[in-house]
């Protein structure tokens, strides 16, 4: 059995509260669109959460913090989804504002 170093338990550990604002903002999405009728695709959060999930495995299992492609390619997919998601939400959510 092999043990966890500090740097592969906070790598995991990270990705709790991470995962906890997501999911957060999927369920604000979810009720902007069951409360105003329109689409914010809060489904799609789910990706990210996913990816940012694997990276996180990934990089614990490697024991290293960056540098890896796979895991890179996780985060910055993740990243990307994320601030996609975001935007729609925030321009469906203040359009129309001052």
């Amino acid at each position: 059995m092999t043990s966890l170093s500090i740097n592969q338990f906070l790598y995991l550990y990270s990705w709790f509260p991470l995962a906890a604002l997501i999911f957060i903002v999927l369920l604000i999405a979810r009720f902007y669109q069951n409360f105003s009728g329109e689409r914010t695709y809060f489904s799609f959060y789910i990706v990210p959460l996913v990816l940012f999930g694997a990276s996180a495995v990934r990089y614990a299992s490697l024991d290293q913090v960056a540098g890896d492609m796979l895991g890179d390619l996780f985060s910055g997919a993740a990243g990307i989804v994320l601030l996609y998601l975001s935007t729609i939400l925030f321009r469906l959510m203040m359009m129309g504002r001052k």
